[in-house]
């Protein structure tokens, strides 16, 4: 009787162990196919003067972050600029189109 629940008991662990590798390699499939996209949309900015930021997107800088000091402006094919500044002792990343439309990233 106890070799009967001992096998018992070793065939279920069997089993489960089977299940759960099952599981992990369709987990692992999933996360594949999605990371190619991920990587997609990462953005390529090349670095250009505070001199080069449009003017419209100058004035909504002033007009929304009075005082703010370009540290570093960035822009990518799309026109879009990336613009690291400070306001007093703050640092943030603001992101712009050409028309001073603020984008969320």
């Amino acid at each position: 009787m106890k070799k009967l629940i001992l096998s018992a008991a070793i065939l279920l662990g069997g089993f489960s162990a089977i299940a759960q590798e099952a599981s992990v390699d369709a987990t692992k499939e999933v996360k594949e196919a999605v990371a190619p996209e991920a990587k997609t949309t990462q953005e390529e900015y090349t670095d250009i003067t505070a001199e080069e930021i449009p003017a419209p997107v100058s004035a909504a800088l002033k007009t929304a972050y009075p005082g703010a000091v370009v540290e570093t402006a960035q822009m990518n094919e799309a026109k879009e600029y990336k613009l690291d500044i400070a306001v007093e002792d703050q640092k943030a990343t603001v992101y712009a189109d050409a028309e001073g439309n603020w984008i969320q990233k």
